[in-house]
């Protein structure tokens, strides 16, 4: 994992966003990936606190101070009680997008009918910061260790590559970014840490937000040329297990309790480097292909089906 103060960047899972809020404290919440873009999908996870919406970059996406291409620019939603964090540093748009929920939805007040308990330290961020601009709540973000350390707890492990790191080749390649919708205060808000001031989509609550941000949602993909399909929707929900065990629903409780535990199996691998494993065994290999006498004869096999396979995909084959 690369460190040294950089954030790195981490792959849009549900598995992942919920250990992650869950290693800041935060309780009752889980993320829950849609596969499909209605609002019964999202009406069944209920209570929703709100989703992550990621998707490709293109250009002339940039801040805007006089309108948003959809919505408004709410300019007071700050004033009142609304968290709203400018991003200042690359890479961390997927942990800023996964607070812009759970930071509004953590006090009766927002509207969400269960309002998530997001510890003690979270808890400590927020009132630090209460009342910072959001360039400087987003200064704030970034310079957070216990959230960066959180985040980057989730980045892929690489030998060769500090994931901190940008190139002018990166740069030329295909940029995602990570933008929240949440209702708050009666209203749905895009939060979008590029954007100069939280965006309003109208007067939405927890009731209306299935339909009213899959519309929201359904105009922005819009906007991309047909055929383009690189997008990921994570809900925000209220952990299944709680409601499994509410309804004593005993095989939704076990069907949860096993994906936990494959989540926890897949983020232990995210985090291995195996490169010093594959030397080794393939170490063993040669050393019992010398041992037995066949380690020319082998090479030269492994030299045949490469060739083999090449000439193979020239030819359109396999």
């Amino acid at each position: 994992m690369a460190d040294g103060g950089g954030w790195s960047t981490i792959e849009s899972d549900e598995g992942v966003f919920t250990s992650l809020i869950e290693n800041l404290g935060v309780k009752g919440v889980q993320f829950e990936e849609l596969i499909s873009l209605d609002a019964d999908t999202i009406r069944s996870l209920s209570p929703v606190y709100g989703v992550i919406f990621l998707f490709k970059w293109i250009g002339g996406q940039s801040r805007d101070s006089s309108a948003p291409v959809d919505g408004s620019y709410d300019q007071t939603a700050a004033d009142q009680g609304l968290f709203f964090a400018a991003q200042t540093i690359q890479n961390a748009c997927g942990t800023q997008a996964i607070l812009s929920v759970i930071l509004n939805q953590d006090t009766p007040g927002s509207g969400t009918p269960v309002p998530i308990d997001i510890g003690s330290e979270l808890s400590s961020f927020k009132t630090f910061t209460h009342g910072f601009p959001s360039d400087l709540l987003g200064e704030a973000l970034s310079n957070s260790e216990a959230i960066r350390t959180a985040h980057n707890a989730f980045a892929r492990a690489s030998p060769f590559v500090d994931e901190t790191q940008r190139t002018a080749q990166d740069d030329e390649g295909d940029v995602y970014h990570f933008i929240a919708y949440t209702p708050v205060n009666g209203k749905l808000y895009e939060l979008d840490g590029l954007q100069p001031f939280p965006i309003s989509h109208g007067e939405c609550d927890n009731e209306t937000f299935p339909e009213k941000v899959i519309e929201v949602l359904q105009r922005r993909i819009a906007r991309y040329p047909a055929g383009e399909v690189r997008f990921n929707l994570m809900a925000a929900v209220r952990d299944l297990r709680i409601r499994a065990q509410d309804i004593g629903d005993v095989e939704l409780l076990e069907r949860e309790n096993a994906k936990r535990q494959a989540w926890a199996w897949e983020n232990t691998l995210r985090r291995s480097n195996f490169v010093g494993f594959i030397g080794e065994v393939v170490k063993s290999v040669v050393q019992k292909k010398v041992a037995e006498g066949k380690y020319e004869e082998w090479v030269e096999n492994a030299k045949k089906e490469t060739l083999r396979r090449a000439e193979a995909r020239s030819k359109g084959g396999y």
